[in-house]
């Protein structure tokens, strides 16, 4: 199986199939998995998991994302947040303006070309990562 490694949309991104190196995921990705059936499960019909589930939601569906809460933590002034309270906060607001202007749905289906599309399928990808 191939890797689409991070870097190459992305610096610091690592493949949920890499253990054991510098930045991994992998044992994080893979103790949430049994979260995330849970969730489908209990919630079935109503959770889209992106982009496992397809690149498209569905109106009023609630959606489980993977974030990279740093493409936008310097965005946003950080006031007397902790650096957890800021990662959060950028997110949130990230989600709420490109929701509002319209373009999370760009986000929600990146441009990828049809061998990064399938590996992204496979192996996830990051919401805001273009």
């Amino acid at each position: 199986m191939a890797i689409l490694r991070g870097c190459a949309w992305t610096a610091s991104a690592k493949s949920v199939f890499l253990f054991d190196v510098p930045g991994a995921v992998a044992k994080a990705t893979y103790a949430g998995l049994p979260w995330l059936w849970s969730l489908r499960r209990g919630l079935e019909g109503k959770v889209h998991v992106w982009p496992f589930d397809g690149w498209d939601v569905s109106q009023g569906r609630c959606v489980v994302v993977e974030v990279y809460p740093s493409l936008w933590m310097k965005r946003f002034p950080r006031q007397d947040r902790s650096s957890d309270q800021q990662a959060a906060y950028s997110v949130a607001v990230w989600l709420r303006r490109a929701d509002l202007s319209g373009t999370l749905s760009q986000f929600l289906n990146p441009t990828l070309d049809p061998h990064e599309r399938k590996i992204a399928e496979i192996e996830g990808w990051i919401l805001g990562v273009v």
